[in-house]
């Protein structure tokens, strides 16, 4: 009952910023336009009905290889967690990026301070640019990093790698120097195993 409530107020506050309202496991699932992400989330924010003050996660997705490659729609989306203590719930917030070479979703890390770590890390690994993001930099990975390593067409070797070289006395970057192979798993038994 609490959820269909939620359901109606999202669809009535929000209107046609909404794509789609779906829900799975308790949860609903919000998909917004992307040119209409950073109204909709002051909304969710400040609107007495909804209330979510706090954001708990947000992450990318690369849909590319979704549904064994039957996926038809935008490669990247940022998925954001939002909660509201004051109405005791929450709700999953999806926002698909409009260009899938340049993928561009608006910032709120003015709405929520604590998303500005979740999209530098969306950024680092995903390549996704969050507009209007206060120093949008890689998080984990290397400054000199080539690439986005949660990208599902990243290559599983990388593209460089980096190692100490004691004549030069630094860190070096040369060419991957690992030989693709494929990973097959190998049986090893001992006559005594297990017993």
């Amino acid at each position: 009952m609490k959820l269909e409530t939620l359901k109606q107020n999202l669809q009535g506050v929000l209107a046609d910023k909404v794509v789609k309202i779906s829900g799975h496991a308790g949860q609903l699932t919000v998909e917004i336009r992307p040119e209409n992400w950073l109204e909709a989330a002051r909304t969710l924010r400040d609107h007495p009905e909804l209330r979510f003050e706090q954001l708990t996660d947000l992450c990318g997705v690369d849909y590319s290889t979704y549904g064994d490659g039957r996926w038809q729609g935008l490669r990247f989306c940022a998925v954001t967690h939002l909660l509201s203590v004051s109405n005791n719930c929450r709700v999953r917030i999806k926002v698909f990026a409009g260009d899938d070479d340049f993928p561009v979703v608006d910032s709120v890390s003015e709405i929520w301070p604590g998303a500005n770590w979740f999209e530098r890390e969306a950024f680092d690994l995903y390549g996704i640019i969050f507009t209007g993001h206060p120093d949008l930099r890689r998080i984990l990975s290397d400054y000199g990093f080539i690439g986005h390593p949660f990208r599902k067409d990243f290559p599983l070797s990388g593209n460089v790698e980096m190692r100490y070289d004691p004549e030069q006395r630094r860190v070096i970057y040369q060419p991957v120097s690992i030989a693709p192979r494929e990973l097959t798993p190998r049986i090893v038994r001992e006559e005594n195993y297990g017993g």
